[in-house]
């Protein structure tokens, strides 16, 4: 099987059209029609409904972006593998929420970087269904997600405690007063949506719902308005008294989980990158 097929397949159903995924391929529209038409011919079914500016996938479809998915990671792990060079003791892939990225796990890569470890790391950020996917095709190493799964073949290490608290563009306002000025509810899990809903239980609907600490985080420095955002996040722009916190506001708490296959066999790699040395700038201060 041709893995640029199966490339070519994932991209337009990531862009629901041939044009675009052509752009993004570098190649001409035609080559993606004439890579999907020999995939469906080897499938032995249809993978897309087409018609005009409503590309949708077929049943057969759907199927095949969950093994096509796993066929490409493996075969980009594969060529990493081969290519390491003698002087990398192992390759390994790891992924985190986005969040994340944005709170600690900078800082975690760097200070692995920083260290004498020889080791090749493949880094991206995607969301917590597509990391346990991968981790159960073994396809990714190493997953840092908010949600802890329960699963008997991950093991599963909480890494971080992170403080998310409510801070307001105003000084000396009350937590009912930021709610009713330019709030932004951030999405941080079901946890924290249960908790915020348990404390602020009479709300009214929020001006902006973002997905992202850094959206509200800049929105509130530019625009002004009230969110609750991650502690580390928020530290300089409190010292620098671009924000405020809210003293009345509770803290609401979450936990960073580390994920890997409990039978992988780069466990021991993996479990040194997750030691207290390394995780020491994950906790919160």
């Amino acid at each position: 099987m041709d893995t640029e097929l199966l490339r070519t397949f994932l991209e337009v159903s990531r862009t629901r059209h041939f044009g675009r995924a052509a752009d993004n391929l570098f190649v001409t529209q035609s080559a993606v029609s004439a890579r999907i038409k020999l995939l469906e011919e080897t499938v032995g079914a249809p993978l897309f409904h087409r018609a005009r500016n409503n590309i949708q996938l077929t049943p057969a479809g759907q199927k095949l972006v969950r093994h096509a998915e796993g066929i490409v990671n493996l075969w980009n792990r594969a060529r990493q593998q081969v290519i390491v060079s003698d002087d990398i003791d192992v390759s390994l892939s790891v992924s985190g929420v986005s969040s994340l990225w944005d709170i600690f796990l900078q800082d975690w890569l760097e200070r692995i970087l920083a260290s004498e470890q020889q080791i090749m790391l493949h880094v991206d950020v995607q969301g917590t269904e597509l990391q346990l996917r991968m981790l159960r095709d073994g396809t990714l190493d190493l997953g840092f997600m908010f949600e802890m799964p329960n699963e008997v073949s991950l093991a599963v290490r909480q890494v971080a405690c992170i403080p998310l608290v409510m801070v307001a563009a105003r000084p000396g306002i009350s937590a009912q007063a930021a709610l009713e000025d330019g709030y932004i509810l951030v999405d941080w899990g079901t946890s924290f949506a249960n908790a915020h809903a348990q404390y602020f239980p009479d709300m009214t609907p929020p001006i902006l719902r973002a997905g992202l600490g850094r959206i509200a985080h800049s929105l509130l420095i530019k625009r002004g308005g009230a969110a609750y955002l991650a502690e580390p996040m928020v530290r300089h722009s409190v010292d620098r008294q671009e924000l405020f916190a809210v003293e009345d506001a509770p803290v609401i708490e979450r936990a960073a989980y580390a994920v890997y296959a409990e039978h992988n066999d780069r466990k021991p790699i993996i479990e040194s990158l997750l030691s207290a040395e390394n995780l020491h700038s994950l906790q919160a201060d």
